[in-house]
């Protein structure tokens, strides 16, 4: 049900993904999250086009973090900034960020390899079904992604929508 990776640039993190359906009680974890806990990122997965996406943005993150770049306040919300293709942290929490009124959530959690990371603490936590990480492209909206990231036909024609978005997210700081 979860997807774990280990991060090829830091060998001693892993990033698990945890993704719910017919979640009703979004509000209830966003508040949570605010006061510390739910060790994670909470993400609006219609937002999300696949598993790499996020693993890219946590990437991005722990590296902001072990060289002290961050823009944001912590690790979370980080990864949360580093999916949007502009540098407006507020617009990234608005349209990656889950909303009381959502009904889906993906769940980031970064931690130590070593560390034995306690999944059902977290899933306890959330009212709704838990379905395969990997089935994200279930509840992602292609074209709210599409218009978000500006991906044009003809992008379509030579890649994918998401080598498109990667682009876009790996550009944003240099752009």
């Amino acid at each position: 049900m979860h997807l774990t990776q280990d991060l090829e640039l830091f060998p001693e993190h892993s990033v698990t993904q945890l993704l719910f359906s017919d979640v009703r009680n979004c509000a209830e974890l966003r508040k949570m999250a605010v006061e510390g806990q739910i060790p994670g990122a909470l993400i609006n997965p219609s937002m999300v086009l696949d598993p790499f996406q996020t693993l890219a943005a946590a990437n991005k993150a722990v590296h902001l973090q072990k060289i002290g770049k961050m823009k944001t306040r912590s690790l979370y919300s980080e990864i949360i900034f580093s999916l949007s293709p502009t540098n407006n942290i507020s617009e990234a929490f608005k349209r990656f960020g889950i909303s009381d009124g959502d009904n889906a959530v993906l769940i980031v959690l970064v931690h130590n390899r070593e560390d034995v990371l306690d999944k059902d603490d977290v899933v306890s936590k959330v009212d709704g079904q838990q379905i395969p990480a990997d089935q994200m492209s279930t509840v992602c909206d292609i074209a709210k992604i599409k218009k978000l990231y500006k991906v044009t036909p003809q992008e379509e024609k030579c890649g994918s929508v998401l080598d498109a978005v990667i682009c876009r997210m790996a550009a944003k700081d240099v752009v």
